[in-house]
């Protein structure tokens, strides 16, 4: 390298050193501005001093409650914050965590000063009566004040806190923050300031607000990424309509052998608690083969503060909800797993759990796998339901044996026809399966046939199902009967007769009749209409004779 080469090299470090010295500089100041803004309005940051005990202080950043609607406008500007830098199906895996975080920190402080206030000890208030520990230095003051390495000092919290609580392991701590190629660190500082404006203690918001806003953020990351949300999110009409159809009660204990986010347990939850029973009185369980998904449903559950068993793995290969060494049993189950899975079928015979004795499912579709894995599973008066896609209700082969054999024993209770576009990532209509091992009698040697498919909300790209359109599926079913163009009761030996086919349409009517012809009527209108056509054409040869075209 020449002495001008040097040179030259020499101030173009000087140039690269100062224009980051200075991005530096701004993104401290930027800081810095942010926390003195939030004090000099009476919001004070969680904080710990360590000089003569432990101190906590927290005041409201707003002075009332937030409604739905503004928690929900405020934590979706997350996502703005991450636009652009980050991938769309990618968003949840930073702003959901956060937003725990957040939750838990911000509960922590609270029952930090009730404590305080109650019993005057320092000890007591901080490692006593808590359903999460935090850490000292471990609040969300400390990652505020934190002005460099924030995703470090983020990641080392949050391993923390995890350690503190062996139920958040893997929950908490998945997501690495110090990923700066993936998220700069100007973005993860905008994201924890972004959070800074609401207060998420129980003093601000109740459990069941925050977990629908949850829900909410899980829903509108779907739309950002389609194609990642049908793995773990099903739509929430969708999941209403299957658990009012199954109608938990109080003391049942419910499974979802593939929750995705866990929105069925959630739904089950809630359902009850509608009816003005105790959703505490539900036992639920589940399992997630993606173990990002199965982070998300735990913390999912807990934003909604529910107690739910909910474990990490491929359930068909290795169910991990067990009673000692067999399958544990429930009053109901409830799944939508990924439809058409293939690669299973060397695994079904070879099952150490006697799941599949009603046949060995293809090795392309999976699909009446899933379905007798729920069998397995249920109590002797246990009830199921399913989606899946509509080729499981008639494709032969394997399926249509095993198909023939589940209907012998008159365990199909009732088959749904979805409309299409209604899931995020396929725009192919769904169906909803109903398995009873205890029919009652007048239903017995039944099933019912509804066809929902023409009842949705057309949006943008894609469709859904309106209030209305649950109600009357939720109707329709309660009361058993037929509906004209919508439902019909069929008996085994009807099904018997199409060959065990379960298509909707082959036993409902939904096509509409032909207008009656007249055909008298029609004739007098031909002869009129050639009448007419008489008298143009000799209409148009005299305008040819005038123009001189006549031959």
């Amino acid at each position: 390298m020449t002495k001008k080469q040097r040179k030259a090299r020499r101030r173009h470090l000087r140039a690269v050193f100062h224009r980051n010295a200075n991005r530096s500089v701004v993104a401290r100041k930027t800081w810095e501005t942010r926390r003195e803004r939030h004090s000099s309005t009476g919001s004070t940051i969680q904080s710990t001093n360590t000089q003569g005990g432990t101190i906590i202080a927290q005041e409201k950043l707003f002075q009332r409650k937030l409604t739905l609607q503004e928690m929900e406008q405020t934590l979706w500007g997350a996502a703005d914050i991450l636009r652009g830098a980050i991938r769309p199906e990618r968003y949840g895996n930073y702003v959901l965590p956060l937003l725990f975080f957040k939750r838990l920190s911000d509960v922590y402080v609270e029952e930090y000063n009730e404590l305080m206030k109650k019993y005057r000890s320092e000890g007591i208030a901080r490692k006593k009566f808590h359903r999460f520990l935090i850490p000292e230095g471990c609040l969300w003051g400390d990652i505020r004040r934190q002005s460099q390495n924030v995703g470090q000092k983020l990641n080392e919290v949050l391993a923390q806190i995890a350690k503190s609580n062996p139920q958040l392991e893997g929950v908490i701590n998945r997501v690495d923050f110090n990923k700066q190629d993936e998220l700069p660190q100007d973005r993860l500082i905008r994201l924890v300031e972004h959070f800074s404006q609401v207060q998420l203690g129980n003093a601000n918001v109740e459990a069941d607000i925050l977990g629908n806003v949850y829900e909410y953020m899980l829903k509108k990351f779907n739309e950002e990424a389609p194609q990642r949300a049908g793995e773990f999110y099903t739509p929430r009409e969708v999941v209403r309509a299957m658990i009012g159809i199954l109608d938990p009660e109080e003391g049942y204990e419910i499974y979802d052998p593939c929750c995705g986010s866990g929105g069925m347990l959630i739904v089950s939850h809630y359902h009850l608690a509608n009816k003005g029973k105790d959703p505490k009185k539900l036992f639920l369980y589940g399992q997630e083969i993606n173990v990002d998904t199965w982070s998300i449903a735990m913390m999912n559950v807990m934003l909604h503060d529910m107690e739910a068993e909910i474990h990490q793995g491929d359930t068909l290969a290795d169910p991990k909800v067990l009673d000692g060494s067999a399958l544990k049993k429930f009053d109901m189950v409830v799944a939508n797993p990924m439809w058409n899975q293939d690669g299973y079928k060397q695994l079904m015979e070879s099952d150490r759990f006697g799941r599949f004795v009603y046949g060995i499912a293809s090795d392309s579709s999976a699909d009446w796998g899933w379905i007798q894995h729920m069998l397995a599973s249920l109590k002797p008066s246990g009830r199921m339901g399913i989606v899946l896609d509509q080729g499981a209700l008639f494709r032969g082969g394997a399926e249509g044996d095993i198909r023939r054999k589940v209907l012998e024993d008159d365990l199909v209770e009732c088959v749904v026809a979805l409309p299409e576009k209604i899931f995020y990532n396929t725009g192919a209509p769904g169906c909803l399966i109903f398995l009873n091992k205890n029919k009652h009698k007048e239903r017995k040697g039944k099933v019912l046939f509804i066809y929902a498919a023409k009842g949705f909300d057309k949006l943008k790209n894609m469709n859904r199902l309106r209030d209305e359109d649950v109600e009357k599926l939720l109707k329709t079913h309660k009361e058993f009967k037929d509906v004209a163009k919508y439902a019909q009761v069929v008996a085994l030996d009807k099904i018997k007769e199409n060959d065990y086919n379960l298509s909707v349409t082959r036993y409902v009517d939904v096509f509409d009749e032909d207008e009656p012809v007249d055909v008298a009527q029609v004739w007098q209108d031909l002869k009129k209409l050639e009448i007419e056509r008489t008298k143009i054409d000799e209409r148009v040869k005299a305008y040819l004779k005038e123009l001189g075209y006549e031959q």
